[in-house]
């Protein structure tokens, strides 16, 4: 038996700003963008992981408005979200990122338990922090 993660979804302010983060900063690809009414979900493909996708849609969007309320409201608490992505090459993507004008929460610093890592806002304030294996 064998499991993956196939999405991730990530509520966002909007979607076009987060694709200047995820698509044009992080390197994901545009796979679909469905539009519902008011709202859009905007799915983006790993270029070096078949199969996983990021799913980008706004609080409000095939919520209710109590729940897309709650969620905003996390949202803009900033504690909504955190993603942790690994990369091969730390300090070259936390240089694209920071020339991309994301939000620098913490530059790459070796961390106790192992991993190299960095630390980011995404344009809607989800925490995303970027690791990489210590070398052997």
């Amino acid at each position: 038996m064998t499991i993956a993660l196939q999405y991730c979804h990530i509520t966002v302010n909007d979607p076009d700003e987060a694709l200047a983060f995820y698509r044009d900063a992080l390197g994901f690809e545009m796979r679909n963008d469905v539009s519902s009414g008011d709202f859009r979900w905007v799915t983006l493909g790993s270029p070096t992981q078949p199969g996983l996708e990021l799913v980008l849609s706004e609080p409000h969007a095939g919520r209710s408005q109590a729940d897309g309320d709650a969620l905003q409201e996390l949202l803009t608490k900033g504690v909504l979200t955190q993603l942790i992505f690994r990369t091969d090459d730390l300090d070259a993507t936390f240089e694209k990122l920071r020339a991309s004008g994301a939000e620098v929460l913490q530059e790459p610093m070796d961390q106790p338990w192992g991993p190299r890592d960095c630390a980011f806002r995404d344009p809607s304030g989800n925490l995303v922090r970027i690791s990489q294996e210590p070398k052997p």
